[in-house]
């Protein structure tokens, strides 16, 4: 192997100490809260296949695929049947085929093996190598995984390589932030009894869990599903300065290596902040900004979107099931942490925690808007998600078993009727509200948001597995 990848490969040298000496897994088990993806129990083990993993920076599918191998190596597949390469010191496809086909002839020639990619999209034309190594032949026995944080990675995947699973049916899968849901399990602050009793709607959940829970959602909207994030609470009380710089300086540099304009993208980023959550249009934002032409802030937007650090939501057609093109759009992060983050990087604080966060999420304004996005995003995890706009508007509409789902969400106790007028017009709406008990009102049905977020990632289809 080439000696620039073996310190990502020291199970060639020691597969026992893998667990110790790799830097990711090394790094993994100095925090205090460790957390287990289910995506490691969906990756591929038997089936030779072109596989992709995507989602956004810093979220830890590095981390995922290093464990990922420490699972193949407990299960007995042996140390030199498994590698892990990175595209960062990858410049073109010519070197990729080479470095592949090099990598590929130290393995057994028997047996599937395992072979990771990571960082694909810093590789120009990687597609191009890829498929010129399966049409050669050479990958027929292996599992490659492609990690990227460019989602288009997966659209990449699935134009050029046809059949690329077998006879498996997941071949792409996405990372997204720990949910809600999986945020509270990794924090153990609940025992089991009293999480199945929240999780169980025909038991009425006791006031002190209620409260708890809505800590923990108070908490949520702070550190998101970043991990980092959430141990640095743990450990800090705070979110660190280096832990917005590092996500900041990543975004920046991802952006910059697709070509675009870092002034660009601080105006982009203060739009989405300017405009969190409300309905907004290309041709609005770019009267606003110095950039002349809807399609530049609609490109802008795109890229953040597929960095996975942001979430367009459009407008649905109701009796088409899909996006209204001429509507407006809502824009929001896609976790609360990359707000945050992003703030920090537009407006630097010494102490972007005390001075930005804490005041924001007990903002009686921004705080309605955090807790919306975090509904948004979630049920964009699961199902294609919109908003409707009519006469009035619904937050949320997403879409399942050929039909749309209403949803609006008031992190508020005190609901008024004529803001629900809409909602009410459909008889599967639901409410979540700030309240800490369930209702009713205009005929719909009110669920405490944090208890309807918890339930929520764990009745739903998941959606990052295709």
């Amino acid at each position: 192997m080439d000696i620039r990848f073996f310190h990502h490969n020291t199970h060639l040298d020691d597969p026992g100490s893998f667990v110790e000496r790799d830097p990711h897994l090394r790094q993994l088990r100095q925090q205090l809260l460790v957390h287990r993806s289910c995506l490691l129990d969906k990756l591929p083990r038997r089936q030779p296949g072109i596989y992709t993993v995507a989602g956004g920076c810093q979220i830890g599918k590095t981390t995922l695929m290093k464990q990922w191998m420490a699972d193949l190596l407990k299960s007995g597949v042996a140390p030199k049947c498994i590698a892990y390469l990175t595209g960062e010191l990858v410049d073109a496809h010519h070197f990729l085929v080479r470095l592949l086909t090099e990598t590929l002839n130290e393995m057994p020639i028997t047996g599937v093996c395992y072979l990771i990619l990571d960082e694909v999209a810093y590789i120009h034309d990687w597609g191009k190598g890829i498929k010129y190594l399966a049409d050669a032949g050479l990958l027929e026995n292996v599992v490659m995984i492609l990690v990227g944080s460019d989602l288009a990675i997966i659209e990449e995947a699935r134009m050029r390589f046809a059949g690329r699973g077998g006879t498996t049916g997941a071949v792409d899968f996405h990372l997204h932030p720990l949910s809600f849901l999986e945020t509270v399990k990794l924090k153990k602050r609940f025992s089991a009894k009293t999480l199945d009793r929240l999780m169980n709607p025909d038991i009425e959940p006791t006031a002190p869990s209620l409260d708890k829970l809505y800590e923990e959602f108070d908490l949520y909207l702070v550190h998101g599903g970043f991990l980092t994030a959430i141990n640095d609470m743990a450990r800090h009380k705070r979110i660190m300065v280096a832990t917005f710089s590092t996500y900041s300086d990543r975004i920046r540099g991802d952006v910059l290596r697709n070509g675009k304009q870092e002034h660009y993208l601080r105006e982009i980023l203060e739009a989405v902040v300017n405009h969190y959550g409300r309905q907004v249009t290309w041709n609005t934002l770019a009267r606003e900004l110095s950039i002349d032409h809807p399609k530049t802030v609609g490109d802008y937007v795109a890229l953040l979107a597929a960095m996975d650090a942001a979430f367009v939501q459009a407008a649905l057609v109701e009796d088409k099931l899909a996006a209204a093109p001429k509507k407006a759009r809502k824009l929001m992060f896609a976790d609360p942490f990359i707000f945050h983050a992003a703030r920090a990087w537009l407006a630097p604080r010494a102490d972007p925690y005390s001075r930005q966060v804490k005041p924001i999420v007990s903002d009686t304004d921004w705080a309605p808007r955090l807790a919306e996005a975090c509904v948004v995003t979630h049920c964009r995890r699961y199902y294609p998600t919109y908003y409707i706009k009519a006469k009035g508007e619904v937050d949320v509409a997403y879409v399942d078993q050929n039909r749309f789902w209403p949803l609006e969400v008031k992190w508020t106790e005190q609901l008024r009727p004529k803001d629900l007028k809409q909602i009410a017009k459909y008889p599967n709406g639901r409410i979540f509200t700030g309240s800490r008990r369930c209702g009713e009102i205009l005929g719909v049905p009110t669920e405490p948001l944090p208890l309807a977020m918890l339930r929520f990632g764990s009745t739903e289809a998941p959606a990052d597995v295709r």
